[in-house]
């Protein structure tokens, strides 16, 4: 593939493949004896978008990045980064990861670790970002002469995540991301993120925390038994799945609420009532008639309601 000169976004002169998807995964398959992980996976993402991948718990998406990366030989398939086996991409500084977690060196400062890291790419085709750029980006200026080794959890995630930025990639696969951060951390990562993603940058992330993806992603990607089942904007895998939430308060026995027209599953908190509806005015309407409930709401579908249903209907 030929490769044009581009200035990169830290207006240092870089290359990059001129054409071609940001990522593609074609029929991706893995195994681990009788468990199929990733089965035909197929997914293709271009340029310049953020995209959320979403997926209970051995739904596929670890392994799914993993061989994305290049860290996971497919049993059959194959993962390309700019047209690019994932290896070279890396080589060539095109693509930064941030793991779940792992281990960080041990006796260097965060300045220093991230300076090995830069040099790193020393005689390949990129342009990393200078240290102290990756600091401010990651917010981690002011611990950068502190120990590695002494991090709380919630500064570690964030080393790790300068260490994704620090070849400059214009691909960033980040696996549940905010996981050990608390809720101030968690805000101020993505405001980061968000930075990051204006100027130019395509981003792959899993999370389990589903209202990050309805809110910072551009396409919500759901995987269920290592298969693409839905595959959009937050609003279109809502508008699928077309349930809606009817809340009421409720006085006395509550069996009958799941037996009321379009009702197709009822949660009880106290006297509160959440019914989940696929036809939210016959629901309304049966709830007038039968004249004992209050304080009614009715919301759309949020993201985690379609989560449930798609992924529920695949077990």
């Amino acid at each position: 593939m030929t490769d044009t000169e581009v200035r990169d976004r830290g207006g240092q002169a870089g290359t990059e493949p001129a054409t071609g998807a940001a990522l593609a995964l074609h029929r991706l398959s893995k195994s681990y004896g009788a468990v199929r992980a990733v089965d035909g996976l197929d997914l293709t993402v271009p340029r310049g978008q953020t995209v959320a991948l979403l997926g209970p718990n051995g739904a596929g998406k670890s392994t799914t990045i993993g061989m994305l990366l290049g860290l996971i030989a497919p049993d059959s398939g194959h993962a390309e980064v700019f047209g690019m086996p994932p290896e070279r991409a890396v080589r060539r500084g095109l693509l930064g990861a941030m793991p779940q977690e792992g281990g960080l060196v041990s006796r260097v400062t965060v300045r220093e670790l991230l300076r090995f890291v830069a040099g790193t790419y020393a005689g390949t085709h990129a342009a990393p970002l200078p240290p102290e750029e990756v600091l401010a980006t990651a917010r981690l200026a002011d611990i950068a002469d502190r120990w590695v080794d002494r991090l709380s959890g919630g500064q570690a995630q964030r080393v790790r995540f300068a260490v994704a930025l620090a070849g400059n990639p214009r691909l960033l696969v980040l696996d549940e991301p905010t996981a050990a951060l608390d809720v101030e951390s968690r805000r101020e990562f993505w405001e980061n993120m968000r930075r990051y993603a204006e100027r130019g940058t395509t981003i792959l992330f899993s999370t389990h925390y589903l209202e990050e993806a309805d809110e910072h992603a551009d396409r919500v990607v759901v995987v269920s038994r290592g298969r693409v089942v839905a595959d959009g904007t937050s609003r279109e895998i809502k508008r699928v799945v077309a349930l809606t939430t009817v809340s009421v308060t409720v006085d006395g026995e509550t069996s009958w609420l799941g037996r009321l027209p379009g009702v197709t599953a009822v949660e009880v908190r106290g006297d509160r009532a959440r019914l989940r509806s696929s036809d939210s005015d016959a629901t309304v309407l049966a709830l007038a008639r039968a004249g004992a409930v209050r304080d009614l709401e009715v919301a759309p579908a949020a993201l985690e309601d379609a989560f449930l249903a798609l992924t529920t209907e695949e077990k």
